[in-house]
């Protein structure tokens, strides 16, 4: 069974999918897009509350059932991130060190991330700053990045 939520976040709108009892994607969405309640006592329920959780307390550790699909490579980046702890940052390079690669590589992986939040690639940036996000140096989504570690920063 799938389900979808659509709901508010602090910068714009969270979509949330579930396949099987499983969160497959979490994706950051303008206000444009219409709100849609999670079905009472499915995974995509506990999947708004443990992000309102993470919203109230950047210390919030998620503990959700979930799949990520990518390649070997990006499973492998996705893994690392998920090692950084809330209010840390590591660099692409120090990714990509750990891992045998190259930090171009490394900032491809994270903008592919099919679970930000629970995958918090948010907390890999550049060696010279914040880097970009989302595949994207673009202000609206740097903005998310910058509102993120901020969050996670004000402990």
């Amino acid at each position: 069974m799938n389900e979808y939520a659509v709901i508010t976040a602090p910068f714009g709108r969270l979509g949330i999918r579930t396949r099987e009892d499983i969160l497959v994607e979490i994706r950051f969405l303008d206000d444009t897009h219409p709100l849609q309640a999670p079905e009472a006592g499915g995974l995509a329920a506990e999947a708004v509350s443990q992000i309102d959780a993470y919203f109230l307390d950047p210390a919030f550790c998620f503990n959700l059932p979930f799949q990520v699909e990518g390649s070997a490579f990006q499973r492998r980046v996705w893994e690392q991130i998920s090692r950084i702890p809330s209010g840390q940052t590591k660099s692409y390079r120090e990714i990509a060190e750990l891992i045998g690669s190259a930090p171009r590589a490394i900032g491809g992986a994270c903008g592919r991330n099919p679970l930000p939040l629970v995958v918090p690639c948010h907390r890999v940036v550049s060696s010279s700053g914040l880097g970009g996000f989302m595949q994207s140096s673009g202000r609206q989504t740097v903005s998310i990045k910058e509102w993120l570690l901020a969050h996670e920063r004000c402990r």
